[in-house]
């Protein structure tokens, strides 16, 4: 059966590779565009970062309702989040590797500081949308890596008001992007 703009969806939950080929071929420049416009200045990741984004969409896909949004949006929120996680992975590789093995030029120190405003901006953008509190426990859990119970210890709310809280706010950043691509 040919695979067609019809069918790819049903047949990429049915692992079939073709789907995702066709998927590439017909969907890839949003993914290669994200990805070129969001890790400018970071090429070397491009490849490993694109690779992941058809990864998740191929483990993914189940998650995927065409009834809350189109393929297209749905792809570029993958990219656009897995670019985000490029972006801190190279600044996690930075800080963990000695500098004499990653044989970095003097100005890294300037590029470093560039890609962390570059996060910290898109970061920023996207909880802007919340109120303060969820803002604050996206920023512990998230950016600061913070674990549950300390969260739920130092702000007395209980765990499951701050997964209802996360869950919602991750709801209301996810339909804004959605509205903003279309």
């Amino acid at each position: 059966m040919k695979i067609t703009e019809e069918n790819f969806i049903l047949k990429l939950k049915q692992k079939d590779e073709r789907a995702l080929e066709y998927a590439i071929d017909n969907y890839g420049w949003v993914i290669k565009s994200i990805v070129k416009k969001s890790m400018y200045n970071l090429e070397s990741y491009h490849d490993e970062c694109i690779n992941d984004i058809l990864l998740g969409v191929w483990n993914n896909i189940d998650r995927f309702d065409k009834n809350k949004c189109s393929f297209k949006n749905w792809l570029a929120a993958i990219a656009k989040y897995k670019s985000i996680d490029y972006k801190r992975k190279y600044l996690k590789d930075l800080e963990n590797e000695d500098i004499d093995e990653l044989n970095i030029a003097l100005d890294d120190s300037s590029h470093r500081e560039v890609i962390k405003n570059e996060i910290s901006e898109e970061t920023e953008a996207m909880l802007s949308h919340l109120k303060e509190k969820d803002r604050e426990l996206f920023l512990r859990l998230y950016v600061k890596e913070e674990d549950m119970d300390t969260i739920s210890h130092d702000t007395g709310i209980n765990k499951d008001v701050i997964y209802n809280r996360v869950s919602r706010g991750k709801r209301k950043i996810r339909d804004l992007f959605k509205s903003k691509e279309r």
